[in-house]
C-alpha cells in the first residue's frame, strides 16, 4: 500500500464509523427493522467515505456530498434484490449524515445577528451568514439530485 493511502486510511476510517453511526440512529428514528437497519449501518459508512475521498483527493464538499449520495443511491438499488421496497430509505437515511447542519446554525445565528443590530454595520455579518446558507443549500441540492438521479435513470426503460 502506498505512503499516501496509509495516510489516508484512518481518516477514511473515522468518517466511515460515525457516518455509519449515525445512519443507524436515523434508521432508529424511521423505525427500521434490525436488518435494515445493518443495511442503514453501511449506507452511511459508504456515503462518507465516499465523501471524504473526494475531499482528499481535492474535490470541494459540494462535490464530494454530490458523489456520495449517487454512490449511495446506485449502492441501494444494486441491493434492491436484497432490501426490497426499503432500498430507497435505505439510501436517504445513509446520506442524511452528511446534511450541514453546523453551515445551516451559522447562516440563522448570523441572520439573528444581523437583526439584532442597530447600528446598521452588519454587512460583513450578512455576507458571512449568506455564504453558510447557499453551502446549506447546494449541499442538500448535491443529496437530493445525488438520490433522485439513479432512481430516475433506473426506473426508465431505456436503461
Amino acid at each position: 500500500m502506498s505512503e499516501m493511502w496509509l495516510a489516508i486510511l484512518p481518516h477514511l476510517a473515522h468518517q466511515a464509523a460515525f457516518g455509519a453511526l449515525a445512519a443507524a440512529g436515523f434508521g432508529v428514528l424511521f423505525n427500521f427493522g434490525g436488518r435494515t437497519l445493518l443495511w442503514c449501518t453501511l449506507a452511511g459508512a459508504l456515503a462518507l467515505a465516499a465523501r471524504t475521498l473526494v475531499q482528499q483527493f481535492g474535490g470541494s464538499l459540494e462535490a464530494g456530498t454530490f458523489v456520495a449520495s449517487l454512490t449511495t443511491s446506485c449502492a441501494a438499488i444494486l441491493a434492491q434484490r436484497w432490501l426490497g421496497p426499503t432500498s430507497s430509505a435505505v439510501a436517504l437515511a445513509g446520506c442524511i449524515p452528511m446534511v450541514p447542519g453546523a453551515f445551516f446554525g451559522q447562516a440563522m445565528l448570523g441572520y439573528i445577528a444581523v437583526a439584532a443590530d442597530t447600528s446598521g454595520t452588519a454587512t460583513a455579518q450578512l455576507v458571512a451568514a449568506s455564504q453558510a446558507f447557499v453551502r446549506v443549500v447546494t449541499i442538500v441540492g448535491a443529496i437530493g439530485a445525488g438520490l433522485a438521479i439513479p432512481a430516475y435513470l433506473m426506473k426508465s426503460r431505456q436503461f
